[in-house]
């Protein structure tokens, strides 16, 4: 037994004799299924506390050469058939990157330590072999395949600690992923490489240097969902067995909803609405397990991550970050874009790519199928809390609650109060915004921010004889709430823009919501002068539909 080559059963074995153990072996059978395939490469990317190197470490266990089998024999692993087609076939090398990886260090010193390393104990493992050059690891393995024709299984734990500890070391980036290709791409002595981390696979330009690998992130975990985290089945066996209360563990560390596959029988009755397994909820599994054994329900996320790195990325208010922090805090969910994310901790040219590191980051859950992102728990709603409880944050939180206010007196069709705090939000918007009626929908459009926790914004609706300027369309949790259509004036009057709305029949495009919806009417006098009695630039006329 070495301690990069073949590593043993030992790490797993110590897991499998804890006193909280949750049997994710099954997760081996897919793993099989792609091992010695064009499928091979598989990249894991989770949170951390979300069991990534207990699972690497049971991959260890099962494939490497000393016999296991009595650690998996009681397993649900092997209740399956065929389950052990590969238990003990392949010499494993194992490597944690942090153990080279450091943040001040130089990359490439740490990869010739760790070749070098590896190289030790091939050459102790086949004395025999004639290797060329010691000092390459790449070849080295090759000489080893070539003289016994026996594959190897590579696990790489932290794949991604170049990225977080030296996030600014580009080039050294760029070398180390060239490594990783060359050490792993087309190589006939892989039989499986296997790594973890945070992070996704890094995205240079159109294509990445690990474009082979198939990647099972939080965002899409696709076959390896149900061992992304501990699933509810196993968290309501885990508080069966220790006397706790399944509800108050679910409501602090649920939440993070994520989509398996969908099975080929069952693709047709997805596609008619009619099939929602494919739709898994995960509990982080340090602080369940945490939890369980104190019997304290609290947050245990600040042991691993503090609230400071929340605060880091959530400062960064690109197109409204803060807000949308707000929103989120509130029980909101945000729309996100995640294509363009770079899959590091230092590229970010809009909101959307914060977002994204948070889902990866644990953070945030995100729902697949509508891409939105929410808070998934209370834990991780107190790191929020912590991570905004300053002065910085006084003002979008003012704005926020103000914003709440003018939802709720448009609801009460109040509207000397929607007018006033119209008044009030634009003010504090940009200059830009007191031009026209296209800006002054941008004014509205922020003073209502908080109507994106229960509706869905369409700007401009086509009607077939005009265009509706803002229709708020409840979201289905919330179709007890009126449908919201607003026209806007500017230096005319908020009556004739309600008489607008009747009289080119916007309801008629609005059918399914009528007999629950408000016609508003706001208008905007930039001419008012501020000396006089009452003085207000905005006015509102708020009528209801009678069906």
């Amino acid at each position: 037994m070495g301690v990069y080559l073949d590593p043993g059963y030992l790490s797993f074995e110590e897991a499998v004799n804890s006193n909280i153990y949750v049997d994710k072996s099954e997760m081996i059978l897919f793993i099989n299924s792609v091992v010695k395939t064009k499928q091979k490469y598989v990249s894991v990317s989770r949170p951390r506390r979300f069991g990534k190197s207990m699972a690497a470490e049971m991959l260890c266990a099962y494939y490497g050469r000393e016999d296991s089998r009595f650690l998996f024999e009681q397993r649900k692993l092997a209740k399956k058939e065929g389950w052990d087609m590969y238990l003990g076939k392949f010499h494993v090398i194992r490597v944690v990157m942090t153990d080279f990886i450091k943040r001040n260090g130089s990359v490439g010193d740490g990869l010739l330590k760790m070749q070098r390393l590896i190289v030790r104990e091939l050459k102790k493992k086949y004395p025999d072999v004639d290797f060329f050059d010691t000092d390459d690891l790449i070849q080295s393995m090759l000489d080893v395949y070539a003289e016994t024709e026996k594959q190897f299984v590579i696990v790489i734990d932290e794949w991604d600690a170049v990225f977080r500890l030296c996030k600014e070391a580009k080039e050294e980036q760029i070398v180390y992923l060239n490594f990783l290709r060359d050490w792993l791409k087309d190589k006939e002595y892989v039989a499986l490489a296997y790594m973890t981390g945070i992070l996704p696979i890094k995205k240079y330009g159109e294509h990445s240097a690990l474009n082979m690998f198939y990647e099972y992130s939080m965002v899409a975990p696709m076959q390896l969902a149900r061992y992304a985290g501990f699933t509810e089945e196993e968290v309501k066996e885990l508080c069966e067995q220790f006397e706790m209360h399944y509800d108050e563990v679910s409501d602090w560390y649920d939440g993070y909803l994520i989509s398996d596959r969908i099975p080929v029988d069952k693709r047709e009755l997805y596609r008619q609405g009619d099939y929602h397994e494919q739709k898994i909820h995960i509990y982080s599994p340090l602080s369940v397990v945490n939890a369980i054994s104190t019997g304290w329900i609290q947050n245990y996320w600040n042991n691993t991550e503090t609230f400071e790195a929340l605060a880091e990325y959530i400062r960064r208010d690109f197109d409204g970050l803060k807000e949308a922090t707000a929103l989120l805090m509130d029980g909101g969910r945000v729309k996100v874009n995640l294509r363009r994310y770079q899959n590091d901790m230092t590229t970010f040219f809009s909101r959307d790519d914060v977002l994204a590191l948070l889902i990866h980051l644990g953070y945030l859950g995100y729902d697949s199928e509508t891409g939105e992102v929410f808070i998934p728990n209370k834990e991780i709603l107190e790191v929020f809390q912590d991570s905004t409880d300053n002065e910085e944050w006084e003002e979008t939180f003012l704005a926020f609650r103000k914003s709440g206010e003018l939802l709720q007196a448009t609801w009460e069709c109040d509207e000397g109060k929607v007018a006033e705090l119209l008044e009030a939000a634009h003010d504090k918007a940009e200059n830009k915004t007191y031009h026209d009626e296209a800006a002054l929908s941008y004014a509205v459009q922020y003073a209502y921010y908080v109507a994106q926790k229960y509706y869905t914004t369409i700007k401009e609706l086509d009607t077939g004889r005009g265009y509706a300027d803002l229709v708020y369309l409840p979201a289905p949790q919330y179709s007890d709430k009126p449908a919201l259509l607003i026209e806007l004036k500017y230096g005319r009057s908020a009556e004739e823009a309600v008489e607008q709305i009747r009289g080119k029949k916007y309801l008629s495009e609005l059918e399914h919501y009528r007999g629950n919806i408000l016609l508003i009417g706001i208008n905007y006098d930039k001419d008012i002068s501020s000396k006089g009695k009452g003085y207000k630039h905005h006015s509102c006329r708020i009528e209801k539909d009678e069906g």
